[in-house]
């Protein structure tokens, strides 16, 4: 197909220098009339073709060339599908890769049928991992903004778009599931007007293309459409000179120790350079593609795996190709160096306001006891260190289930960093302080059981595995591991421990109520008790529950009968309907006529936290 290509362009060419020679031609065939007889009109248009206007020929025609390779390819592959009608089984399992799923289904994956390839930094859509969806914005050339035909625009949308203004990214629109019936792509571009997204079809600039996912359809026409837009950005990388490039994601490999992948911006990466991110610096030892295939070189906008990496770098951080290992070290030194002096001056201010806080209560003691005479003084003092006295076992038990330290284990570092984000939104702190104690990379280690051990903590874990040492070890010491693959039910199961912590809420329940319809008094021994003839208009009354006197809808008592008769005889129970005498456990709550008496009991039912983390 490139030879095609080749012999278009030539014959492009050809035609170009043609019309180029047939107008020089004609330009001196104009002068010379001109110089012969001024009454003959003088051409003045330029034929030619200008060296600019034959390129944006030959681009243009080589687009149509490719969108027509690419829609036979298209025929031949449909004819071909409709022409087998045999069904394959194939397995899958977890984990499985992009590449052993399409040898499993004998499809070919990593070019276009034009020959480009695109690399596609896929970001979720989930609302933890807003920071992951920025970082993309600013790493990728090209947008590709997904829309759901049947949501339409979400706040992620919103979002998104957001991104890639910030970025100075330009927008591809990819309208998904358009095989729905309730599919409306219109309605999703006429929303996405009020976010400065115009598509093509309104007279903007931002190709909009209907796909399904599902289906398979026109998802070869957007990758085209990205390629015509880079063409026309001209987007070039200078694959020469000292390495850059992003760390897109950073994980530790049991075998291979910590590893990065990352994006190539600029220049060859090749075995043995030497590459510095953050607070880490690596000599390459062996590189992956992403399909887990060793490489020996990565050239600029190639998606690739590094292993060499001294310590884990974050996810974000900028690689950049130094010289010698003296180097790396010597720049590493210094960022580290420059972040503690960071940490110092944090450390200082806290450190300037408690002195302050001190200054402040040690002035006003010296107030509070200026005037006293120094034995009233001495008194006072010993007074308030005796009410300082050590908490006792249960209330020091009460106080630490008021707190919830906790240790984030993620697969990598882009999951961790979103769910510690997500912990930034804690804000029910009055209710169960919530304590990072610690989170990184991998799998759970023994040495996270020690912590959790020894804060009385939970582990959470995403992604991650536990051998089966660590969980004998953790349910010796009695320590909590939960792991989750999906990030909302982490959170759920969060919000679940967090409201595990917190006293229960007393509910009260109605088992009936009763109207007074008269009052009089009874004399018990040497003293009067008030009773009140009441009628029970709903359920019934029960002596052993609790009760409760409203006056006007507001509660003037709580609390339970001394007595409860009916006619003369002491009753436990009081249907609807019947009559009865009643008097309270305290004897000083008159009653009047209009009053009403609520039986009732109380319920404790589990408290739930108030923390929302937004979705």
């Amino acid at each position: 197909m490139n030879q095609k290509i080749l012999k278009l362009e030539n014959l492009l060419r050809f035609h170009t220098v043609f019309r180029q020679l047939h107008s020089l031609g004609q330009r001196r065939l104009a002068q010379w009339n001109h110089v012969f007889s001024s009454a003959y009109p003088v051409w003045t248009a330029q034929l030619c073709i200008r060296p600019w206007q034959t390129d944006q020929l030959i681009g243009v025609a080589l687009s149509q060339y490719r969108l027509l390779v690419t829609k036979k390819e298209e025929r031949s592959q449909k004819s071909q599908l409709f022409s087998t009608k045999s069904k394959k089984e194939v397995e899958v399992w977890i984990g499985m890769t992009v590449e052993e799923l399409a040898r499993a289904m004998e499809k070919d994956i990593v070019s276009l049928p034009s020959g480009e390839k695109i690399t596609f930094l896929d970001t979720p859509g989930h609302a933890a991992f807003s920071a992951m969806r920025a970082r993309g914005a600013q790493v990728t050339d090209i947008v590709i903004l997904v829309v759901a035909a049947d949501d339409g625009v979400m706040k992620q949308t919103v979002e998104s778009i957001q991104h890639a203004k910030d970025a100075q990214v330009p927008i591809v629109l990819a309208i998904n599931k358009c095989d729905k019936a309730e599919a409306d792509p219109e309605k999703v571009k006429k929303e996405l007007l009020a976010y400065d997204v115009v598509c093509e079809d309104y007279g903007g600039d931002v190709q909009a293309v209907h796909i399904s996912a599902l289906t398979g359809d026109n998802l070869m026409a957007l990758a085209e459409a990205t390629v015509a837009l880079a063409e026309m950005l001209e987007l070039k990388a200078d694959s020469t000179g000292a390495v850059e490039g992003t760390v897109i994601e950073s994980f530790t490999d049991k075998g291979r120790g910590p590893v990065t992948t990352a994006i190539i911006q600029r220049g060859t990466l090749r075995k043995g350079s030497i590459l510095v991110a953050g607070k880490s610096w690596a000599k390459v030892r062996l590189m992956f593609d992403e399909n887990g295939k060793t490489i020996h070189e990565a050239c600029p906008s190639m998606p690739v795996g590094i292993v060499g990496w001294r310590d884990l770098p974050s996810a974000g951080d900028e690689i950049l190709e130094v010289e010698s290992e003296p180097r790396a070290r010597a720049v590493v030194d210094w960022r580290k160096y420059e972040l503690q002096q960071e940490k110092n001056k944090e450390d200082l201010k806290i450190i300037e306001e408690k002195r302050k806080e001190h200054q402040e209560a040690h002035q006003k003691a010296r107030e509070k006891y200026g005037n006293v005479h120094w034995k009233e003084r001495s008194f006072l003092k010993y007074q308030e260190r005796k009410e300082q006295k050590p908490l006792k076992a249960k209330e020091k038990e009460e106080r630490d289930s008021h707190v919830l330290p906790i240790i984030i284990k993620g697969d990598v570092d882009g999951s961790v960093e979103a769910i510690v984000n997500i912990m930034d939104t804690y804000d029910a702190s009055h209710e169960c302080e919530l304590e990072l104690v610690h989170f990184g990379v991998g799998d759970v280690s023994e040495n996270d059981i020690n912590l959790a051990e020894t804060f009385r903590g939970v582990i959470y874990g995403f992604n991650v595995n536990v051998g089966n040492v660590i969980q004998k070890s953790a349910a010796k010491k009695g320590v909590k591991i939960k792991l989750h693959k999906i990030i909302y039910h982490l959170i759920e199961d969060l919000q679940e421990e967090l409201s595990s912590r917190l006293p229960c809420t007393v509910e009260e329940h109605p088992i009936g109520e009763a109207s007074i319809l008269a009052t009089f008094s009874v004399t018990e021994g040497k003293k009067k008790v008030p009773v009140a003839g009441c009628r029970v208009q709903k359920g019934q009354l029960e002596k052993q529950k609790k009760f409760k006197l409203i006056r006007n809808g507001d509660v003037i008592w709580k609390g339970s009968l001394s007595s409860l008769k009916h006619h003369k005889d002491d009753v436990s129970v009081i249907k609807t309907g019947m009559d009865c005498g009643l008097s309270l456990s305290e004897e000083k709550i008159e009653f009047k006529v209009g009053d009403e008496i609520i039986c009732y009991e109380e319920k404790q039912v589990p408290a739930k936290t108030s923390w929302d983390p937004g979705f």
